[in-house]
């Protein structure tokens, strides 16, 4: 089983930024989709964005669309959340997910598609 692991979270005030990076135990092919989701205390997880593993085919909410971006690190094989301009709203643990059926299918919204996740890290507004 893919473990994934999420960093980068922390405090950061209103109009901050933060890039949240997401890494996996194994090797994983670029035509996977993978998604970030967050979970407010009280709420359901909500999708955040998506895209393949390859970081094309991006999807994002209306709610980040235009702040967040998904980038990748060839590299490292790791992938990225860059969120600017944060919102006391953008308060949650955020998570990473990969849908290890979804080999360059179309990128999905809904958490219970995915089947892979970290562990979350914490986002949280100190303004």
């Amino acid at each position: 089983q893919v473990q994934l692991t999420e960093s980068g979270g922390g405090l950061v005030q209103a109009g901050g930024s933060l890039r949240l990076a997401c890494v996996a135990s194994a090797r994983i092919f670029g035509g996977y989709v993978m998604g970030w989701f967050r979970q407010a205390p009280g709420k359901d997880r909500e999708y955040v964005a998506s895209s393949r593993w390859s970081a094309d085919s991006t999807n994002y909410a209306d709610s980040v669309k235009g702040r967040f971006t998904i980038t990748r690190d060839n590299a490292k094989d790791t992938v990225y959340l860059h969120m600017n301009s944060l919102k006391p709203e953008d308060t949650a643990v955020y998570f990473c997910a990969l849908d290890l059926t979804n080999y360059y299918g179309d990128v999905s919204t809904n958490p219970h598609d995915y089947n892979a996740w970290g562990q979350g890290t914490q986002v949280t507004d100190s303004s």
